[in-house]
């Protein structure tokens, strides 16, 4: 299905030239039921460079020219020397990760624009500080890749919440058993099935994470990092308790896989005139005036501007571009925390001008 030939009209050839990245699929393995691991190699000679817990791009065309763009979280450790792998579970009503996962084949041609993503581990962290990861299902996927970049390249602890309807179902469970058995002393796993244990305890409801918090000293220890990643009700609890037992926003980090709408009305901006954006970019710069409601990415879109970007919803990071002069008003952000917030970047999908010129460097 994904050959060469097939590739050209899947993709827009423009698009494709300009900056994308083609990989071959050089095997498949079956993780879980309607689950499937890709190892992929570049058909170029330099590999692709990513980070553990980030997603890869790849780019679709519908049968009517509409180009479309799927991400999917990579599995494999950069410390490691891993070759690249992502991770796909099958989804209802989802068109390519159905194609992905009961078609592809060794050897197809899957076109990307890369690795990106802020779900990721700090650049450098003290050797006391404790990761604490929540996972759902194929949650599992980009927390994989961050614990085995723990466990083997620092001397750090690392708990994991994963939670899973049964054992059959579980993706990587023997890896992830077999890295409890190497580091006993540093992994500590707590392995929920929702169908094999009362519903109180095979479920991670707020009751559950406070017996796990008092096991683990969870809320009380400032030296520890959450990492969520799961569907969003399942994200959205974990929050809220979190936060409201104390713990600091800046030591959440959550990743989103299905983007949903927002639960409430999203607000309208304090003016709408129409202001001049330059933006720099791999090396080219160009300027070009930005008027709600067309946001930045957009506007840049219809003038043939090929800048990165996945969910335009302002859900996944991919779009985030430094703001160093003016100001840029987001309708939505999911992803930007305080600290980047502060280091001035701001989402380009949900992004627009106000008070002036705005200048910014992706």
């Amino acid at each position: 299905m994904f050959n060469r030939k097939d590739l050209l009209s899947w993709v827009d050839k423009k698009v494709m030239d300009n900056l994308s990245i083609v990989l071959r699929i050089k095997s498949i393995k079956t993780e879980a039921p309607d689950t499937k691991s890709f190892v992929l190699e570049s058909v170029e000679s330099k590999p692709l460079v990513y980070k553990s817990g980030q997603f890869l791009t790849l780019l679709f065309k519908h049968n009517n020219g509409e180009e479309v763009r799927r991400s999917y979280s990579i599995s494999s450790s950069p410390l490691l020397s891993e070759p690249l792998t992502i991770t796909v579970k099958k989804i209802p009503n989802g068109e390519f990760s159905r194609k992905l996962v009961d078609h592809a084949k060794e050897g197809d041609l899957l076109n990307s624009i890369g690795a990106s993503g802020l779900f990721v581990l700090p650049d450098s962290y003290d050797r006391h500080l404790l990761f604490c990861f929540l996972a759902a299902g194929s949650g599992i996927t980009p927390i994989f890749s961050q614990i085995k970049s723990i466990l083997y390249g620092s001397e750090n602890s690392v708990i994991l919440i994963y939670s899973n309807k049964n054992a059959f179902s579980t993706i990587f469970l023997n890896e992830i058993l077999r890295l409890k058995d190497v580091f006993k002393e540093r992994f500590m796993l707590e392995l929920l099935f929702s169908e094999s244990a009362p519903l109180t305890e095979g479920r991670l409801s707020q009751g559950v994470l406070d017996q796990l918090a008092q096991k683990y000293n969870l809320y009380k220890d400032d030296h520890i990092l959450f990492y969520l990643c799961g569907p969003n009700a399942y994200m959205r609890m974990i929050n809220i308790k979190l936060r409201a037992e104390g713990v600091r926003s800046d030591h959440i980090k959550k990743e989103l896989f299905i983007v949903d709408a927002p639960l409430y009305q999203l607000p309208e901006p304090p003016e709408r005139k129409a202001y001049p954006v330059t933006i720099h970019y791999k090396g080219e710069t160009f300027t070009i005036q930005v008027k709600y409601p067309i946001s930045i990415l957009e506007t840049a879109k219809k003038h043939g501007k090929a800048l990165p970007y996945s969910c335009e919803t302002g859900q996944c990071g991919t779009c985030a571009a430094i703001c160093s002069t003016g100001n840029v008003w987001m309708r939505y952000n999911e992803v930007l925390g305080e600290h980047a917030l502060a280091e001035g970047y701001v989402l380009t999908c949900t992004g627009y001008p106000i008070g002036g010129p705005v200048e910014l460097t992706i």
